[in-house]
């Protein structure tokens, strides 16, 4: 599987259930079950439709963004990425890590500053290349308590 600097998609797919299966350029494929977020955030109701879920599509920027142009929705390629590793992580440490960056919206420079690691570090924890320690899991908790 070759590495990308930003997460990329070349295709997606609707799927039932609020479920999107997506192929980066790189060649992975995941599928990300969006139906939470659809029903928790208000910005997202009206995909709670599934017909106008269904509609998703690439955007026209080169595999950044997937959009609903009729309902101004759009959703980008590397927030799909950590949702999706964080739903296939199989660890309480990489989940409790890439719930950390979701709720914070933190990119991968900001999530390295935050915990005074290298970039590339955070990409490898993120992409599952390195295991999360727990110590790791515990630096974002504090950060966490210490930002509110």
């Amino acid at each position: 599987m070759a590495l990308m600097k930003r997460p990329r998609l070349s295709a997606i797919e609707p799927l039932p259930n609020y479920q999107l299966k997506m192929t980066f350029i790189n060649g992975t494929v995941l599928t990300v079950d969006k139906g939470e977020s659809v029903f928790a955030k208000p910005g997202l109701a009206p995909l709670r439709d599934p017909t106008v879920f269904a509609k998703a599509e690439l955007a026209h920027n080169m595999g950044w963004t997937v959009e609903w142009p009729d309902y101004d929705i759009q959703i980008g390629a590397d927030t799909l990425w950590l949702e999706a590793m964080y739903q296939a992580a199989t660890d309480e440490n990489t989940r409790t890590f890439l719930a950390w960056r979701l709720r914070n919206g933190l990119s991968l420079a900001e999530a390295a500053q935050a915990l005074g690691m290298t970039t590339r570090t955070i990409s490898a924890y993120g992409t599952g290349a390195r295991p999360v320690p727990h110590y790791i899991a515990l630096a974002c908790k504090g950060w966490e308590s210490e930002n509110r």
